[in-house]
């Protein structure tokens, strides 16, 4: 569907050359929801604004199905924008036009006849679930329906893709939750490809199939969400998995071993198997559970063995059953 070969983008200023991305290979498979995650500054926007060329790559391809962007035509580049839906942050809805009327913008724009254009933008409202707020303006409504009419404006040109820009940051957690429910059913049930850029692990483990891990512009890992959750190779990654990075958990030690569950084994008595079976006292420094694509995973974080016997005996217990675990060392700053 989407693919980026070698894309880098350079910006000039003052004070010298800023490389937002740099060498990214990337590819989005047709009808997949695809996660691109890293912390401010990493190039993710900036990344995705080269998906639809609203950012010209200085270096590389974009490849849109069998079109080459980095090298269309403006009418072939204005074709494929229709194909491209996008939503922001701020939601970006006209504060002079009703709910109705906003949706209808891009049609208008399209050359659209009013009469169909409204068919289709109360088609869309019955997607978002906002029929009864059609003749209400921006300024009436809440962020969450703010953020549906702006998923309805973008789905007003019946796109292939809709490309997310940290489109859920400025809500609270339950209308996020919320959100990502719909966006999850509009890929269903439409069969849009979607593209969510964030810096929250959760959005990712809720929504997304597979992820790709920015740093610095540099992508340092992809892969499905549970391989990266049960195995992130960067420190970026670690980052954002690890509970000690949230408000639930503080983590005492800069050593120990993270046990990770998934699936059926999230249901067994591994850790009670394991003190059973070393005879060791384990303490317990932090947990946590998540549901990633219907399957239950869970982290366990205990306390690494000064004893690199007893290490070895705990990892090659768990690989025993079959249980993901790894001696971690975070790094200090």
């Amino acid at each position: 569907m989407i693919r980026l070969e070698n894309v880098t983008k350079v910006f000039e200023t003052k004070e010298g050359s800023i490389t937002a991305a740099d060498h990214v290979n990337l590819e989005v498979k047709d009808g997949e929801i695809f996660g691109i995650i890293g912390f401010s500054g990493a190039g993710k926007s900036t990344l995705v604004r080269c998906l639809n060329l609203l950012e010209r790559p200085s270096e590389g391809e974009v490849w849109f199905g069998d079109l080459n962007l980095t090298k269309a035509s403006e009418k072939e580049l204005r074709e494929a924008r229709r194909s491209i839906g996008m939503i922001f942050q701020q939601f970006n809805l006209l504060s002079q036009r009703n709910v109705i009327d906003n949706i209808c913008y891009p049609l208008e724009i399209a050359g659209v006849d009013k009469k169909s254009a409204k068919e289709k933008a109360r088609e869309l409202l019955d997607i978002v679930d906002l029929r009864d707020k059609e003749k209400a303006y921006p300024a009436q409504l809440s962020g969450g329906q703010k953020q549906r009419v702006a998923i309805a404006r973008a789905l007003a040109t019946d796109p292939k893709v809709l490309l997310c820009d940290e489109a859920t940051s400025a809500l609270d957690p339950l209308t996020t939750r919320n959100i990502l429910e719909l966006l999850k059913d509009i890929n269903r049930k439409l069969g849009v490809t979607i593209v969510i850029i964030t810096h929250e692990m959760r959005v990712v483990e809720q929504i997304c199939d597979r992820v790709a891990v920015m740093s610095d512009g540099v992508v340092e890992e992809s892969g499905t969400v549970g391989e990266i959750f049960r195995n992130p190779k960067s420190e970026t990654a670690r980052k954002l998995v690890m509970p000690e990075q949230s408000s639930q958990v503080r983590i005492p030690t800069k050593d120990f071993i993270r046990i990770v569950f998934d699936g059926q084994s999230s249901y067994e008595p591994v850790l009670s198997q394991l003190v059973l079976h070393t005879g060791m006292e384990l303490s317990i420094l932090g947990a946590s559970t998540e549901d990633i694509g219907g399957s239950a995973y869970g982290q366990l974080l205990i306390e690494k063995p000064s004893d690199e016997q007893k290490l070895k005996e705990i990892e090659e217990f768990l690989k025993s059953k079959g249980v993901h675990a790894e001696a971690v060392s975070l790094k200090t700053e």
